[in-house]
């Protein structure tokens, strides 16, 4: 069965650090959810992202770029046999990360950008779309037309919260229905949705003891994947260390999910 059948029908995860820092990382995050995918026996999809575009600060790290980042990802692949996932910033990087990764990941600001969306369906990779802080689930039918028209239907749509005031957000479950009513499985990100975007002098902040209510919540609303960046020591990570769930509490999660 391909991975994204499996998607469609089983709960799935899209797991791992916010940002790649080192290889270390990646084998020790991708060794943890290689054990608990063989006893869970759920599609678990490896996440890290090669670049972080849209740091708050220009100071902030923002990874080791396209060229290593994938050859970093490719590793994590060979070694632990694990389906990977990344995210894209421009058309012309959508050929480079499709030779890569199973599963290509719009960045919710970047949901309504026509070429990012054509580009990336041109792949034939799965294409998730993090709804933008500033729509409602209903108005995520349009970026998921744009992929569709242009030939790919291999689409997830994913919650991520929405602006609510300065520095913070708030996620309404009804946006999971709403979007689900599309045809298309629908994820969670269970910790972006606790951010506090740019909220704490240069950087974003947020509240990861909600993380385990929001996927909870989640799943109450129909939510079938659920997206969360973990870490073995999210206080010493390079980006969002306060919204990401320690690797070590992660199993407990994934068990009531399951």
């Amino acid at each position: 069965m391909s991975l994204f059948s499996r998607i469609q029908n089983e709960t799935f995860f899209f797991l791992g650090p916010c940002v790649i820092e080192n290889q270390e990382l990646l084998y020790t995050v991708a060794e943890e959810l290689k054990r608990m995918e063989e006893k869970y026996k759920v599609p678990i999809v490896f996440k890290a992202s090669f670049d972080k575009a849209n740091r708050t600060s220009i100071n902030s790290y923002r990874g080791p770029g396209l060229d290593k980042g994938l050859e970093m990802l490719a590793k994590v692949r060979e070694k632990f046999d694990l389906p990977l996932l990344t995210d894209i910033h421009e058309s012309a990087q959508a050929e480079a990360i499709g030779q890569v990764v199973d599963v290509i990941q719009i960045p919710a600001f970047l949901c309504r950008q026509t070429d990012l969306l054509v580009a990336t369906a041109k792949t034939g990779k799965i294409v998730n779309i993090k709804k933008a802080q500033f729509l409602s689930g209903q108005d995520m039918y349009y970026p998921a037309q744009k992929v569709k028209d242009s030939g790919n239907d291999q689409i997830i749509l994913t919650e991520r919260g929405n602006i609510y005031g300065y520095n913070n957000l708030v996620v309404d479950f009804r946006n999971l229905p709403d979007m689900a009513e599309f045809g298309y499985p629908v994820c969670m990100d269970c910790t972006h949705s606790v951010q506090r975007p740019g909220g704490a002098g240069g950087k974003s902040g947020g509240d990861r003891k909600f993380v385990p209510q929001m996927a909870l919540a989640a799943k109450s609303f129909g939510a079938n994947g659920f997206f969360m960046e973990v870490h073995p020591n999210p206080e010493e990570a390079l980006s969002d260390g306060p919204n990401m769930v320690y690797l070590e509490n992660l199993e407990a999660l994934m068990a009531k999910l399951v």
